[in-house]
């Protein structure tokens, strides 16, 4: 697809850049997000993360297949800024970083042995172009891994009316913007729907039940649902006003301070074949 004849996708990525996002973002790595791919990864494959934000799985990744194997690709020039100093904080060195759409990936056919994602399909209008595209620059036989959070599958404890209402607004605005927050559960079809012929589905999850974790992930959130562009976004849309954000944000904090709190984070994964 020529990138003239793709919709823009919406200006303003819903979770933005905030310190509170990028710390969130950088707890990821590649063992703890992408373990689905892991046993599958040589060094010398040519691998392209597609979304690669915070720049820590893309590190992982580089040091598994060789940094020059690496290509990262971003929706905007700060967005794959982020990824670029990320590497180089790692000393990460000869990867490429390119700014680009997903549904109209800026790569020739079958340039790449692999293709991660994570956490991407579920901002984007969409998905199955983005994944047709993979498929597109995929050597045959290739292979694309996949990974995506379910919002509806998301259960925590205590249970929390500040909470429940965080998750409401947070679908809402989601939706608004083209999204699909339940992207994990709709992977394989999606997977189908793009062509991809051999579809290996699993699901994970991510559990915040220590203290350290609740202060990280909780933490988090009471800063993010104040943050722009998910604040801006809400108010925006009249689903809310300041004084609600920070009742959400003050939420957050009650859980993060509940000493039996618990919340687990449902993941889809594929990993798929044509």
């Amino acid at each position: 697809m020529d990138p003239a004849d793709v919709t823009p996708v919406p200006s303003r990525y819903l979770h933005g850049y905030s310190s509170p996002v990028l710390t969130s973002h950088r707890e990821r790595t590649a063992a703890n997000s992408a373990g689905h791919l892991l046993p599958h990864l040589r060094p010398g494959l040519e691998l392209l993360d597609v979304g690669s934000g915070a720049g820590t799985i893309a590190a992982d990744l580089a040091r598994i297949v060789g940094p020059e194997h690496l290509t990262a690709i971003e929706v905007s020039e700060e967005a794959a800024a982020i990824t670029r100093a990320e590497l180089g904080r790692q000393g990460v060195a000869g990867s490429r970083v390119v700014v680009g759409d997903a549904r109209a990936l800026p790569f020739a056919d079958a340039t790449f042995d692999v293709v991660h994602v994570h956490q991407v399909l579920q901002h984007i209008p969409e998905p199955v172009q983005a994944l047709r595209e993979i498929r597109r620059v995929l050597h045959p036989g290739g292979l694309a891994a996949v990974r995506e959070s379910d919002y509806e599958g998301f259960r925590w404890w205590p249970d929390s009316p500040g909470l429940d209402r965080w998750r409401e607004l947070y679908l809402k605005a989601a939706r608004a913007g083209g999204g699909t927050p339940d992207a994990g559960r709709r992977l394989l079809t999606w997977a189908r729907e793009a062509g991809f012929g051999e579809v290996t589905p699993s699901s994970s999850t991510t559990l915040y039940a220590t203290a350290e974790g609740r202060a990280a992930w909780g933490g988090a959130w009471a800063g993010r649902v104040l943050a722009p562009p998910l604040a801006t976004t809400l108010r925006e849309l009249d689903l809310t006003d300041q004084p609600q954000l920070e009742e959400l944000s003050c939420a957050w904090t009650a859980w993060s301070e509940e000493s039996d709190g618990w919340f687990s984070l449902l993941h889809g994964e594929i990993l798929a074949r044509y």
